[in-house]
């Protein structure tokens, strides 16, 4: 077994053992603060529901309706002649909203073009450099009540644009 599998299996144990050492040493109530967070940790998942389902059917909507490959098919003779692969347009419009979805059309993009083909490189390269901005607006915002979130949105947005430009480019630069 390598060290860092090693460290990996005891890190968490020995994080709980010094959370546990270290509330004894101060006389806390360890159980009861335990039980709880607990308590304040399910109460924040229920509260997180209704954002969760919002997302969930929004995502389904965008793929199931058609509108995705309509927009797909509208930009692709644009997406060509500047040298960006269409394929990875799903991915660049979905990431912002969904990282789940994301990483599961990196994963067909890879299995589909391989890793090491430019769509693959670049799909990866989108993955890592961008952020899921409206999950995190809706559920951060919506957890804490804060219903003003334009700037964040405009901010949060321009970054992930600004992303996939960047990863555009380095990708075509040291692959292409």
């Amino acid at each position: 077994m390598s060290w860092m599998t090693t460290i990996s299996v005891w890190i968490i144990p020995c994080f709980l053992l010094i959370v546990l050492v270290t509330a004894s040493w101060k006389k806390l109530p360890s159980y009861e603060l335990f039980v709880e967070g607990g308590k304040e940790g399910v109460k924040l998942a229920f509260s997180l529901l209704p954002f969760l389902v919002g997302m969930i059917v929004a995502i389904t909507i965008l793929r199931s309706s058609g509108a995705l490959d309509a927009l797909i098919g509208l930009l692709t003779p644009v997406l060509t002649f500047i040298g960006v692969p269409p394929e990875v347009l799903p991915l660049a419009l979905i990431r912002p909203i969904s990282g789940t979805a994301a990483l599961g059309m990196t994963a067909e993009l890879i299995q589909t073009y391989g890793p090491d083909s430019f769509i693959g490189r670049l799909a990866s390269t989108m993955q890592g450099s961008t952020d899921t901005t409206l999950y995190i607006l809706t559920i951060y915002f919506g957890a804490v009540g804060i219903k003003k979130m334009r700037y964040a949105l405009k901010v949060g947005l321009l970054a992930d644009l600004v992303g996939i430009i960047v990863a555009i480019i380095i990708v075509s630069i040291v692959f292409g």
